[in-house]
Formats: structure tokens, C-alpha cells, sequence
């Protein structure tokens, strides 16, 4: 690098210039203004984006409903983090972390809030008894890898989807560093998969639901535009469960609920209902 950045004494807020999602940022936490989150009619309230960690809760919606089970009916709502909205009084009662997703869950007596991805995927299949096994290694196995994920997650992301297409300017240093990083992800996932179905084991669970969003999009070329750049045609096994899963029916209906940009056919901005979806998914080509 030609310039190099010497650290105050104290950090401070400086984050002047044009990049969009710098400017939201801010070191304090809680509501910058008054607006309630709309409420539907069904049991479970989501308030989220269809980023991968929002895609991971409205597949497990859709594989819970495809399954027969009605109780699962959710309303999804948009929250459009360009445009602040996650920091929006009702919303953080829901979330005070301020991240998507964010479930108001309203089965029961009592409401019951549940925010940070892996914990509602955690709650949605404990309570409807599926995609996670009910004890024993088969159950340990799916937490260790939905637990992988988020931590490893944020590498991809934050991490190198950040310095690789988001940041104000190419850096080598940040976008080497993470870029091996995610490649070595990828060969824990390939060595992992070249002896199993699925992430943990001969089982589809939670675990898929989490890891695919992330690393099944990579590797199909649809996040980052950096496939030629990871090479990621080299992780056959990923590759091999990514095409897998990404032909499930639930996943490609999960995949676009949330979703405002991109073709006509995957955006399902909200969703009320089955036919949300289905109206949209009819146009595709």
C-alpha cells in the first residue's frame, strides 16, 4: 500500500465521503427515530432482507411449509438497512442489536422476540420438532457446524465481501488476507462434504440452511461476483451439495422473500402468503 494509516490516540468517528454503508454506521447502539413495525396476520412476524443471513430463516419457513405444516405461516416484512429502517424504534424493541432478521413470534400467550440467525433457526425447529436431530451426535454435529458458520460467516462477509466489492478502494493487504481466509473455509466445507450428504451428516438440517446462503452462493457465482476470483469451480463437493440444495423448491422460494433488487421474477419485497411467491416465481424464464 502507498499510504499507510497511523491509529490516533483515540478513535475517533470520522466516517466523511460517499460510501453508503459507512455512513449508516455509528459506535452507539438503540432507535434514531419513532416508527412501529407493521403486523400481519399470522403467527410469526419477520422483519428482515434477503441477504444470506436473511435467506437462512425464510428457507427454513418454506422447508417447515412444505411439509404440511400450516402452523408455520409467517409474515415477512422488508427492512431496508440502506435506508436505516433497522434502526427504527420498533424494530430495535424486536432486535436492539439492530441486525436482520428479527422474528416476533406470536404462537404462544405471551410474544416472544428472537433475533441473531442461528438462534431463530434454533427456536423455529425446536418448536415444529424438525431439521434438527432430537439428541445425540447426529444433534451435536448440526450445532457444531450452524455454530462454524457463524463465526466464519462473518469473514466472508464483513470480512472479504467488504474490501473486495464494497470498499471505497482496492486494498491488497485486507482483500488477500480474507480471500485466503475464505478459501480455507472452503476447503474445511469440501473435506467436510466429500464424506457427507449433507454439511452435518446423512441429514438436511438447520446447519444447510445456514451454511448454503453463504458458501453455496459463493460457489454458484452468486455473491460478490468473485467465483473466478476464489476459483471456486476447484470445490467440487461444495459445489456439488451447493446445486443440491439450491434445486429444493423451498430453498428457491426462501432464497427471494425479502428481496427488492435483481430480476423481476426474485423479488418477493413482502410475503403475506404462498401465492406471494408463487405469482412472482411465474415469471421466471
Amino acid at each position: 500500500m502507498s499510504d499507510s494509516y497511523l491509529p490516533p490516540k483515540v478513535w475517533v468517528n470520522n466516517t466523511n465521503g460517499n460510501n453508503q454503508w459507512a455512513s449508516i454506521n455509528r459506535p452507539d447502539a438503540g432507535a434514531r427515530f419513532d416508527r412501529e413495525l407493521p403486523v400481519g396476520k399470522h403467527p410469526f412476524q419477520l422483519y428482515s432482507l434477503a441477504t444470506p443471513n436473511g435467506q437462512k430463516v425464510t428457507i427454513l419457513f418454506e422447508e417447515l411449509l412444505a411439509l404440511g405444516i400450516s402452523e408455520a405461516e409467517y409474515d415477512a416484512f422488508l427492512i431496508d438497512i440502506g435506508e436505516s429502517d433497522q434502526f427504527s424504534s420498533g424494530f430495535v424493541r424486536v432486535n436492539p442489536n439492530s441486525k436482520i432478521p428479527a422474528l416476533l413470534d406470536k404462537s404462544g400467550e405471551k410474544a416472544i422476540n428472537v433475533f441473531e440467525s442461528a438462534s431463530i433457526l434454533v427456536h423455529l425447529a425446536e418448536k415444529f420438532g424438525q431439521f434438527l436431530p432430537p439428541a445425540g451426535a447426529a444433534r451435536t454435529q448440526t450445532f457444531n457446524w450452524l455454530f462454524w458458520v457463524q463465526g466464519a460467516a462473518p469473514l466472508l462477509g464483513g470480512g472479504f465481501g467488504h474490501f473486495y466489492t464494497y470498499a471505497d478502494e482496492k486494498q491488497e493487504y485486507p482483500i488477500n488476507r480474507f480471500a485466503m481466509e475464505v478459501k480455507r473455509q472452503l476447503d474445511v466445507l469440501d473435506k467436510q462434504l466429500a464424506q457427507n450428504t449433507f454439511v452435518a451428516g446423512d441429514e438436511y438440517t438447520i446447519a444447510d440452511m445456514a451454511i448454503w446462503p453463504w458458501y453455496g452462493n459463493l460457489v454458484l457465482g452468486h455473491l460478490y461476483d468473485a467465483a473466478e476470483f476464489l476459483q471456486v469451480e476447484t470445490y467440487t463437493n461444495v459445489a456439488r451439495w451447493a446445486k443440491m440444495i439450491e434445486r429444493r423448491d423451498a430453498v428457491q422460494r426462501g432464497r427471494i422473500v425479502n428481496r427488492s433488487w435483481g430480476e423481476t421474477w426474485e423479488q418477493v419485497p413482502e410475503r403475506h402468503s404462498a401465492e406471494d411467491i408463487d405469482k412472482v416465481l411465474k415469471l421466471r424464464p
